[in-house]
């Protein structure tokens, strides 16, 4: 498979078709090798109009998706980014390759396994770093961001988490609480006080540790 070639059509038929206006995001997306952060013998799909299945229930994010969900951000070159969820690390390959200075956070030691070595390979040293922890406590230790970003579908999101971004930050996710089909939503935190707008029609599976309790609230 010529997956220059495979990239080269996903700009073109997914990205460009679909209000990804952002340059960096629709020339990242067309230079990252997104074979590389699938499951060994899955290549052949990542760069299809569908979510990649991921070990654990999980799913990579069609090319679409996080295109516009990174887009939705706002992310500016220089600034301080968190991927909540980050799985194989493509969310997070695509924030540094657009200029960001990127943490990403993952549980899970087979998803780790596979980011590890397809960042190293993709990413300049010191562009990402990669946190084995729960994604639902964020990452106090290096708050407060700029842009987090959790990478799949909330029901909720905890104080913990939105309290980790700086005046002026934003976070986003595929929120499901309303229903299907789920919404890209936009925090936005502002004097004091967090805002919530709603981006655009999408779905991802159910991250776990993002499902309500009554200390959590988007």
């Amino acid at each position: 498979m010529d997956f220059a070639e495979a990239r080269q059509f996903m700009v073109d038929g997914q990205l460009r078709p679909n209000r990804v206006e952002d340059l960096r995001i629709v020339t990242a997306l067309r230079d990252l090798p997104r074979e590389r952060f699938v499951p060994a013998g899955m290549a052949s799909r990542a760069y299809a109009d569908a979510d990649v299945p991921l070990p654990g229930g999980r799913a990579m994010l069609k090319p679409l998706v996080l295109a516009r969900l990174v887009q939705l951000s706002g992310l500016r070159r220089g600034e301080r980014a968190l991927v909540l969820g980050a799985g194989t690390g493509f969310g997070a390959a695509l924030l540094a390759a657009i200029g960001g200075t990127v943490t990403a956070v993952e549980s899970d030691p087979a998803l780790l396994a596979i980011a590890r070595v397809a960042l190293a390979a993709t990413v300049p040293a010191g562009a990402v770093t990669v946190v084995q922890a729960a994604p639902e406590a964020g990452h106090p230790e290096g708050a407060p961001y700029d842009v987090i970003m959790i990478e799949g579908g909330v029901l909720a999101v905890p104080d913990a988490v939105r309290e980790q971004l700086v005046e002026g930050g934003r976070l986003v996710a595929i929120g499901l609480a309303g229903g299907p089909p789920g919404r890209a939503l936009l925090l936005h935190r502002a004097g004091g006080a967090f805002t919530t707008t709603i981006g655009f029609d999408a779905h991802a599976p159910l991250l776990p540790g993002f499902a309500p309790a009554p200390a959590f609230a988007f």
